[in-house]
């Protein structure tokens, strides 16, 4: 199968997908294929090389790979726009529309079309995105080449599709959690003498550190912990007030409310 990629929705995450794609060097600038209404928008991609279109029959016939990046509302309209043209035995649909399911999908185009659903979030924009993916209808080679794709534009994991609302809690408002405990971080070095853009930059680079300490050396954050608490030492002494004050059980709680909330709006 041919590598021509075409991304439907060239809004900021189909414009950072095809950034991310080409950064990389997992795609040549000639082989994406961008659509959007106001091509206007997408001229740097195609000072690049990177086909753009206003017409979604166009870049759909010249793929093999098809990225809806488009709004929820716009899905059923797009789907049947597309419809016509999809060959099941040439063609791959990618989505990585919020809240949309695979079946919902291949109620549109068909039963049995190979449909990949995958959950970024919005650090694809620096190519760090966690992306969860789930298919359907899919070959192993399918699934390698789309987890290869979003590896590219940071981490990804294969997921059973009932656990995509507990991926867009832990993966995309995760991304405001951890955002809101760098906040409180830099808050607490302003009160302990740094500046608020010196407090920023240790804080924001200290996550950072811990993060990739996890994901490279494939430890559990306790044994990292382990690591800088030394006794009757100052780190065990804010580890111990924070869970005094319900660090822990408090972002426990705002996950699961998280959860609640996507579930109950469905």
């Amino acid at each position: 199968m041919s590598n021509k990629i075409a991304i439907i929705g060239g809004g900021n995450l189909g414009y950072a997908m095809a950034e991310g794609l080409m950064n990389s060097g997992f795609s040549k600038p000639t082989d994406l294929i961008v659509t959007k209404r106001n091509i206007a928008t997408l001229s740097s991609l195609a000072d690049k090389g990177v086909f753009i279109t206003n017409n979604n029959i166009d870049a759909v016939s010249m793929a093999n790979w098809v990225i809806l990046a488009i709004k929820p509302f716009q899905i059923k309209e797009v789907l049947n726009e597309i419809k016509p043209i999809l060959k099941k035995d040439k063609q791959v649909v990618v989505s990585v529309v919020t809240g949309v399911w695979i079946d919902e999908i291949q109620e549109i185009i068909g039963a049995d079309f190979p449909v990949f659903r995958a959950m970024p979030n919005t650090a694809i924009a620096i190519q760090e995105s966690m992306t969860c993916i789930n298919g359907k209808s899919v070959t192993p080679d399918q699934s390698k080449f789309v987890s290869d794709l979003f590896n590219q534009l940071g981490l990804s994991v294969m997921i059973e599709e009932k656990l995509m609302d507990a991926a867009t809690v832990l993966g995309a408002c995760g991304t405001a959690y951890a955002m809101r405990y760098i906040r409180a971080n830099i808050q607490g070095g302003i009160e302990i003498g740094f500046s608020a853009s010196v407090a920023s930059i240790i804080a924001a680079q200290t996550v950072k550190g811990a993060a990739e300490l996890l994901l490279q050396k494939n430890t559990h954050p306790e044994q990292e912990i382990d690591k800088v608490t030394t006794p009757k030492g100052c780190t065990i002494a804010g580890l111990n007030e924070m869970e005094h004050q319900g660090f822990s059980s408090s972002l426990i709680k705002g996950i699961v409310t998280s959860y609640k909330k996507i579930v109950n709006d469905m």
